[in-house]
């Protein structure tokens, strides 16, 4: 099949689609994008089930390391203030951490950012494509109401007139079925009139879903941003109550990393093998939907020298036939007004009507032209499996090392705090203020002097 004009499968796109597949059996499963089957369905929640075990592991590992520290910790020695060895690198190999989080982060906007452009894209291009169809059914629907308003009417009125020219009556009739051929071409070309499925709605659910999606996001983000930056301020500080809190915003966020991460992963899985081959899945999907002929969907998703135009004699027949229109009144024109002065005003409201129509036949012709709708089908194309694949592996990269880095600070904060010194609670207090706990130790032992 051809491929859209500007689209190529990325080398993202074969990667991914080179991975191997599995169902809940670890049973092989192909790469072709099958999301109503149950054995594709099960190889995308095992890739999200992937990152549940990572979650597991992740949580496993830091309870042990923290129970190791808590209970296999040498007693200090009573009145000891010196740091532990190796506390510098602890304090700072959790800063690093902390610090590739937040670089992190500025991935994941990123990420957002083009994730929301690649739908933005794609819905700009369903609009586009629903402009084009609605102008195509208001052309049709135009056309014929002008060319049956001719009929009843000034038809009518002329073959009346011409009662007494048997040749100038048959000229009228044979207006009249020219129009009405012309009129039953043009309405075999409204070819989307009565289709159930809307680019529109689609368009419309899309942008719904990427805003609360992009929402969210957002959120998680700036979560992550808060809590990596209170964080180095409890260490910077040495506050034993800030560090606990974040301790636990950071193990809250790093739930939130993975499970991002799953759906992350299986979204550009199941964008990889949609992107590898797209035509076959758009064009069987659409055929379901809306009912419409092989032949018209094929012109339209592959627009290639090999696939005819399904509507070239319906647009030969209605050409031929507004030029023997057009021909005809001129004959009437020239024969008729000297004999009938009363013909001239319907025979002028009929070459105003055939003007029309002839204008709107041309630009109706440009829009049938699978062009226009499949340069959409393209940029829909690019914005799906460019951008929004792009975005979804900046998303990945970002819950990557969101998770690398919280599981690090989860594991060097408690030691970190234990390094603090016993005075922390006094260090940001004033010495003059009379609730500072030392001051008031001072009043009573001076209270009983007086």
């Amino acid at each position: 099949m051809g491929e859209p004009p500007g689209y190529r499968p990325s080398a993202w796109v074969h990667l991914l689609h080179q991975l191997p597949r599995a169902d809940f059996q670890l049973r092989p499963v192909p790469s072709d994008f099958a999301p109503q089957e149950q054995e594709y369905q099960q190889a995308l929640l095992v890739v999200v089930a992937l990152a549940g075990l990572g979650l597991g592991l992740s949580l496993i590992f830091i309870a042990v390391y923290l129970i190791r520290f808590c209970c296999c910790r040498p007693p200090e020695p009573p009145g000891a203030k010196s740091p532990l060895p190796g506390g510098g690198c602890v304090t700072w190999s959790c800063v690093v951490a902390l610090l590739i989080g937040c670089a992190g982060i500025g991935i994941g906007f990123y990420g957002n950012s083009e994730t929301s452009d690649g739908v933005s894209q794609l819905s700009s291009a369903l609009l586009n494509a629903n402009h084009t169809l609605s102008t195509i059914d208001h052309l049709v629907f135009e056309m014929v109401e002008r060319l049956d308003e001719a009929v009843r009417t000034e038809l009518t009125t002329l073959e009346e007139v011409f009662t007494q020219r048997t040749e100038l009556v048959a000229a009228a009739r044979g207006t009249r079925r020219q129009a009405e051929t012309v009129a039953q071409q043009l309405q075999g070309l409204a070819f989307w009139q009565g289709v159930p499925w809307s680019p529109l709605q689609v368009a419309e659910d899309m942008s719904f879903v990427e805003e609360y999606r992009w929402l969210a996001y957002v959120l998680v983000l700036l979560l992550e941003l808060l809590v990596c930056l209170f964080t180095l301020l409890g260490l910077a500080k040495q506050s034993k109550w800030l560090v606990i809190v974040m301790t636990v915003m950071s193990l809250v966020v790093l739930v939130l990393s993975w499970g991002s991460m799953g759906l992350e992963a299986a979204a550009a899985v199941g964008l990889s093998d949609f992107c590898s081959n797209p035509d076959t899945y758009v064009l069987n999907v659409t055929q379901e939907e809306t009912g419409l002929s092989s032949d018209i969907l094929n012109y339209y998703f592959l627009c290639n020298q090999a696939v005819s135009n399904p509507f070239h004699q319906r647009l030969t027949l209605s050409q031929r036939a507004l030029a023997n229109i057009h021909s005809q009144l001129q004959g009437l024109e020239r024969e008729a007004i000297p004999q009938f002065p009363s013909a001239q005003k319907p025979l002028l409201s009929l070459e105003e009507t055939l003007n029309v129509t002839e204008e709107n036949f041309h630009q109706l012709v440009a829009l049938l032209h699978c062009h226009g709708l499949h340069k959409d089908y393209g940029v829909a194309l690019r914005g799906l499996c460019e951008d929004v694949l792009e975005g979804q592996l900046f998303l990945l990269l970002f819950s990557l090392l969101s998770a690398g880095a919280l599981a690090t600070a989860l594991c060097s904060l408690p030691r970190a705090w234990a390094l603090f010194p016993p005075s922390d609670d006094y260090d940001d207090t004033d010495d003059d203020d009379p609730f500072n706990p030392q001051e008031s130790k001072r009043f009573m032992q001076w209270q009983p002097s007086i």
